[in-house]
């Protein structure tokens, strides 16, 4: 299972209008239409034209450069990366030979210009992310449920940290994971890009909670450990009665209706993101605010790292920022660079575990661009992230 995580035209030119009207020494410019006269204002001149085609080559033979270089970089990264599966499958040891060991280029040369004879265009409207209050109303609309939500954060908090402390979760990787992932004072219902300090902020995923779960997140939990999931509703509803027992019921029916969603297609990520994408997996994804069921789904997440390690054979507990790394990239890239002896991290560029587009656009890999660097710009930030309230309240909840 992974996250991911993981976004990321111009118009007829202008001039064409001035070909199109008649001379301009037979018609008073005075009389031109509003159109045609803007047109003309803004028609680009010869020079510009002859400016930006001078620029536009200097652009591609750069661009054509740049690619001549990093092309084979791309490709041998994927190679190592191949033979790095193959050599595990085998279980053979992995060494340096089996990484590429420079740093990818970087393109520095000129920006592509700006064509002026294209038509400016209205900016293309981002389609919203749903958000918070989008997940609760599809849940009560298509699973007619409401997520019990805490009567304060706190206790969310002593819910989240009994049921990660039952499962086998240290302290130190459930209050530094909650420092790293929401910046220290996330609430349960925090959403990525959301904040009650910037007005007019605006999601960036659909990421909440704690473990800031993804809505594929939320569906292909239930859709693996569902029934793990059940069990344990059902031996917190079994220490209930009356009205607490009969909501407990109720919520066992809605989430049991949810695991079946979730199973209705093949246990794949590609798959459950398709699920999570329709106003059903939107109230699946409630389930995440919930006070039974949020902490479970949230500890499940960083626990199945931890099993998928210990699987893989690394019996050593993994540091929060370790633990952080197998959630951020995936489990198996996550292990690759968890299993690394420090002299290895120190040496291998994080190039190695990216897909060269994702690289380029991600800043923090660039500027720590070792394994060893980007272990510790997380480290660094779980220990800053700690001593916030939200966490240290995390903390005292444990």
């Amino acid at each position: 299972m992974r996250t991911s995580a993981i976004r990321f035209c111009f118009g007829f030119p202008a001039l064409v209008l001035l070909l199109m009207a008649p001379p301009a020494a037979a018609i008073d410019a005075a009389v031109l239409p509003q159109a045609a006269t803007e047109a003309m204002a803004q028609a680009a001149s010869p020079q510009a034209i002859a400016e930006y085609r001078r620029k536009l080559r200097e652009y591609q033979a750069a661009r054509a450069a740049f690619d001549a270089e990093a092309d084979p970089y791309w490709t041998a990264i994927a190679e190592k990366r191949r033979g790095r599966n193959a050599k595990r499958r085998e279980r053979q040891a992995i060494t340096l030979d089996d990484y590429v060991l420079t740093q990818p280029p970087l393109y520095t040369g000129p920006k592509r210009p700006v064509d002026p004879e294209a038509e400016d265009m209205p900016p293309r409207e981002r389609k919203p992310l749903p958000v918070v209050a989008d997940f609760l109303k599809a849940a009560a609309t298509h699973f007619q449920f409401t997520p019990q939500r805490p009567a304060s954060e706190v206790e969310f908090k002593r819910a989240y940290g009994r049921t990660a402390l039952a499962s086998g979760l240290t302290r130190e990787q459930i209050v530094r994971v909650y420092a790293f992932e929401t910046g220290g004072n996330g609430n349960h219902d925090m959403q990525s890009g959301l904040s009650a300090s910037r007005p007019g902020s605006r999601a960036i995923s659909t990421a909440i909670g704690y473990n800031q779960l993804l809505t594929t997140n939320s569906v292909s939990l239930l859709a693996e450990h569902g029934q793990e999931i059940i069990k344990a509703l059902t031996d917190k509803a079994a220490g209930t009665s009356g009205p607490a027992r009969k909501a407990m019921d109720h919520k066992l029916a809605v989430l049991k209706r949810m695991v079946a969603f979730t199973r209705s297609v093949p246990v794949q990520w590609s798959e459950h993101e398709k699920l999570a994408a329709t106003p059903h997996g939107w109230g699946v994804h409630a389930m995440v605010l919930d006070i039974d069921v949020g902490p479970l789904l949230q500890t499940r997440k960083l626990l199945t790292s931890v099993q998928f390690a210990r699987a893989k054979g690394y019996t050593k507990p993994l540091s929060a920022a370790e633990l952080e790394m197998m959630n951020l990239t995936g489990d198996s890239t996550g292990l690759d660079m968890v299993t690394m002896p420090q002299a290895m991290r120190e040496q291998v560029p994080t190039a190695n575990f990216f897909q060269r587009g994702g690289y380029e656009r991600n800043p923090v890999a660039i500027r720590h661009n070792t394994v060893a660097k980007l272990l510790a710009i997380t480290d660094n930030r779980m220990d800053a992230n700690s001593n916030l309230p939200g966490a240290r309240e995390l903390a005292g909840a444990l």
